[in-house]
């Protein structure tokens, strides 16, 4: 048994469960199904750390010209970061 099964478990259940009628291969499984909902997660997880990223005032959100939102470090906050990132590697 791998350490990920009740997950995967899971993960295959919850699929299902949003498109009863689909079927696979182990292979498609793998590639489309558990990608596609640890694609949702990750977004769901980035999108919050982001938040929190703005709130701290660490990144900055700058919205392009087709309304799409990029991130880049606030440049004046370079300091703050690297002590974050300095204590984190220790």
């Amino acid at each position: 048994m791998c350490p990920e099964e009740s997950q995967i478990i899971h993960e295959i259940l919850a699929y299902l469960a949003d498109h009863p009628e689909a079927q696979d291969t182990l292979e498609g499984i793998v590639e489309w199904w558990l990608l596609e909902r640890r694609i949702i997660y990750q977004t769901r997880c980035v999108k919050a750390v982001l938040d929190e990223l703005i709130a701290l005032d660490w990144i900055d959100p700058i919205r392009g010209a087709d309304m799409r939102i990029s991130y880049r470090m606030n440049r004046k906050r370079a300091q703050e970061i690297q002590a974050f990132l300095g204590n984190k590697s220790k």
